[in-house]
């Protein structure tokens, strides 16, 4: 049987001996009726967790509303009964970029309680130094500023969203570990200068009997673990999703319909000449690009594209709304090593919305709904278009379905039974 599709108990594996190694913003309010916690006193037979983040922090994921995986696992722990006391980690910061922010009260403040805490690690820079000896150094120092934050907890279960953490962190003091895996680290070229850590952090943490969580086959068969594994694939809240249709955010409504919506960061993932074919091809299709752009440069080409309109970022009810004033939902990416291995929230999020989607033919989008079309590439999508539209939406009882089996609740229960096993009780 494959690594993608075992689901195992099993006790933690003594980790490795590491080798020697030479003017403020306005802070949004953390909101506990949609980021509850569990009572300050937490299950006296629960489990002591600690969780840590991987290169973004608690305050990144309030402003962004707490919707990313790993954003969405956090919130599961701080309501979940089975956990008695949580120790959530920040990445490393820079020291004198904290004590300012500190100092300036920029960052979100973290709901604490008797139960559940926030540390941050320090050190004089936040990235990460390029060499892999270096990195494994930082990381069995960051090992000890844990365990001392810790120092309360029994033996607990670490679930950690960041491979050097899981490679290169001791943890001997710990419980059960588990890497929870949102992307392969490998084949991002934003950070292709820690490939080599990356690569030697995945030996690591398999030859260690690490449990692994990952969003897709793929990203699991390449970190090819030793130790317990599980395929979860991203999810939806259902309470963003259920109940009437908001309405339509006025920006959308002026681009006249048949409306087809990509949505996510507008990056190197999406086919940007598959997009210009589409449009061009389907001129009565109006397609919406919703994203942040970190380079402008790299959407140029469809600037001048009368039925294509690019939109920044928006909120988290603003998305919902314009996705289910939407027609149609398009997953336009690029073949590419990365997009091979990653589950694509987006087309959860279309479902949820019960769009039909024209989607690259990508090994993790398989078998997630009939609704969605896989074509070989994004310049094909023009002949799918009709026959989508003509179809139509989802029905509502096959909309409302979808959103309740593909819950972030019934997702985490699976990660949940991999961090807790053996501890839980």
């Amino acid at each position: 049987m494959s690594n993608a599709e075992r689901i195992q108990a099993g006790s933690p594996t003594p980790r490795p001996t590491p080798s020697p190694t030479p003017s403020p913003t306005p802070r949004p309010t953390h909101d506990p009726a949609r980021n509850p916690t569990h009572d300050p006193l937490g299950s006296p037979t629960g489990t002591d967790v600690v969780f840590t983040f991987s290169y973004e922090t608690w305050d990144d994921a309030v402003r962004r509303g707490m919707m990313r995986p790993p954003d969405r696992l956090l919130g599961t722990l701080l309501r979940s009964e089975e956990v008695r006391r949580l120790l959530v980690v920040n990445p490393w910061r820079s020291a004198p970029a904290l004590a300012a922010r500190r100092a300036l009260r920029r960052d979100v403040p973290f709901p604490a309680s008797p139960r559940a805490r926030l540390h941050t690690p320090a050190r004089l820079r936040r990235a990460d130094p390029a060499d892999v000896g270096l990195i494994e150094a930082q990381y069995v120092a960051y090992d000890r500023s844990v365990r001392r934050a810790a120092r309360d907890h029994e033996r607990p279960a670490v679930l950690t969203t960041n491979p050097l953490v899981a490679g290169f962190a001791p943890l001997r003091w710990a419980g059960p570990v588990t890497y929870f895996a949102r992307d392969d680290w490998l084949s991002s070229q934003a950070r292709r200068t820690y490939w080599d850590a990356y690569r030697t952090a995945y030996e690591r943490l398999a030859a260690a009997g690490v449990a692994v969580a990952a969003v897709s086959a793929e990203i699991l068969d390449r970190i090819n673990p030793r130790g317990p594994a599980a395929v979860v694939p991203n999810g939806v809240e259902p309470a963003e999703w259920l109940g009437p249709p908001p309405p339509a955010p006025p920006w959308l409504e002026a681009i006249p319909g048949p409306r087809a919506i990509y949505v996510g960061t507008l990056d190197d993932r999406l086919d940007v000449d598959g997009v210009a074919a589409l449009a061009a091809a389907c001129p009565h299709l109006g397609v919406v690009l919703l994203g942040p752009l970190p380079n402008p440069a790299y959407v140029a080409p469809l600037r001048g594209i009368a039925n294509v309109h690019v939109h920044d970022g928006v909120g988290r009810a603003e998305l919902v709304a314009a996705l289910r004033a939407c027609d149609l939902a398009l997953l336009a990416h690029r073949r590419t090593r990365l997009t091979e291995a990653m589950s694509p929230l987006k087309v959860y999020e279309y479902l949820a919305a019960g769009l039909p989607v024209l989607a690259t033919d990508l090994p993790p989008v398989r078998g997630i709904h009939p609704r969605v079309t896989l074509l070989d590439d994004v310049a094909e999508f023009a002949d799918a278009v009709d026959a989508a539209l003509t179809a139509g939406p989802l029905t509502e009882d096959e909309r409302v379905a979808f959103v309740e089996a593909s819950s972030w609740g019934h997702r985490h229960r699976t990660v949940l039974d991999l961090a807790l096993r053996g501890v839980t009780g």
